[in-house]
């Protein structure tokens, strides 16, 4: 089954459907664009039909739909927005032409085992489908993605969401990291960009949820909490006694300071995991999460997490004055998500709804 991520501007001129087309990526080996008209898009999708509507997203509604070839297709139809938000999508769209990397999901293909997040906090938690190995490997491809998008792709790309609900998993459990609507091109010669914030809780660097400031520090802050969690099976934040939240850096701290790392990895692997590589992925984890200047590279943590940290753990390394303070009436921040809400990504709603409306 083929599966491609469509793109479409409602402001296209109906008039001109027959000459109107919209370039998608399919997931052939060389990444070729194919070229679909209005016409073909509006057949494949009912006509925008309600019963085919899939999803809600910041810049419009995406429905699902199959071509006259049997391809089943995720088309996004913009609706009326300013002119900033129009900029914002194209920009998406161009980082979608941009990425090719086997690390990163630029198209829906099917994911038969679903997103990280399933995993970890979902329906498929109690199967314990992940060991100690699939851990590793998810954690590597992840880090393997992110190398490419901040030191490969050209321009530069922040992804600002980095987190398990977007990290999706193939048959084989390789990672493929996905949704890059919070994304932003980095010029060459830039360090930062100050923007407004979007995100999701319990994964925002402090100098990008406090002052807007992002860069790939950001992304890299994010990937550590991810390794926190990949590693505990604990979600990013925890509401603890009184409405407190307390963040998973918080949370390892103490077990770190005392050596207790058997009491940091996930219980559900009952004690089958690598010493060795737990001490390891935790001490990467932690200096993901420091203060951002100094941060490893995601080339850092690709080389740590394949050859290991050479120097020990050290204290100057946790920083939990650092962590942020996740207190209800801190943030102002417009669009961030709460992890805790839901464990659907895009892709499991798309999955979902198709199979309701009886299109699977």
């Amino acid at each position: 089954m083929k599966w491609g991520c469509f793109f479409y501007c409602s402001r296209v001129d109906e008039d001109k459907e027959q000459s109107s087309t919209i370039k998608v990526s399919n997931n052939t080996k060389d990444h070729q664009w194919e070229v679909y008209s209005l016409k073909e898009l509006l057949q494949a999708t009912n006509n925008f039909h309600e019963d085919h509507k899939i999803g809600e997203g910041g810049f419009g509604s995406v429905y699902w739909g199959r071509t006259s070839k049997g391809d089943e297709i995720a088309v996004k139809r913009l609706k009326a927005v300013m002119m900033k938000a129009e900029m914002e999508f194209a920009v998406e769209v161009e980082i979608l032409r941009r990425v090719r990397h086997k690390n990163l999901l630029i198209v829906y293909n099917f994911m038969p085992n679903h997103s990280l997040i399933t995993h970890l906090h979902g329906h498929l938690a109690a199967d314990v489908l992940l060991d100690w190995p699939k851990r590793m490997n998810i954690a590597l491809g992840s880090a393997e993605g992110l190398v490419y998008l901040h030191h490969e792709a050209n321009p530069h790309i922040i992804h600002r969401d980095i987190k398990a609900g977007n990290v999706l998993l193939d048959a084989k459990f390789q990672a493929k990291v996905a949704d890059f609507g919070f994304a932003k091109l980095i010029p060459e010669g830039v360090s930062h960009l100050t923007t407004r914030v979007k995100g999701t809780l319990g994964y925002l660097a402090l100098e990008y949820a406090m002052w807007g400031k992002v860069s790939e520090s950001c992304d890299v802050y994010s990937y550590g909490v991810l390794l926190l969690e990949i590693i505990s099976g604990k979600k990013p934040l925890e509401k603890l006694h009184g409405g407190i939240k307390r963040d998973i850096i918080q949370w390892v701290t103490p077990y770190v300071d005392k050596g207790n790392y058997d009491e940091i990895v996930d219980p559900r692997l009952e004690g089958k995991f690598n010493m060795d590589e737990l001490k390891n992925t935790v001490e990467i984890a932690l200096r993901c999460t420091i203060k951002p200047e100094n941060r490893p590279s995601m080339i850092e943590v690709v080389d740590w997490l394949t050859n290991g940290v050479i120097c020990s753990h050290n204290k100057e390394v946790v920083h939990v004055k650092y962590s942020l303070d996740v207190s209800e009436n801190q943030y102002t921040i417009e669009d961030y998500e709460d992890e805790e809400d839901t464990e659907d990504t895009d892709y499991e709603r798309f999955q979902s709804r198709a199979r309701e409306i009886g299109m699977n």
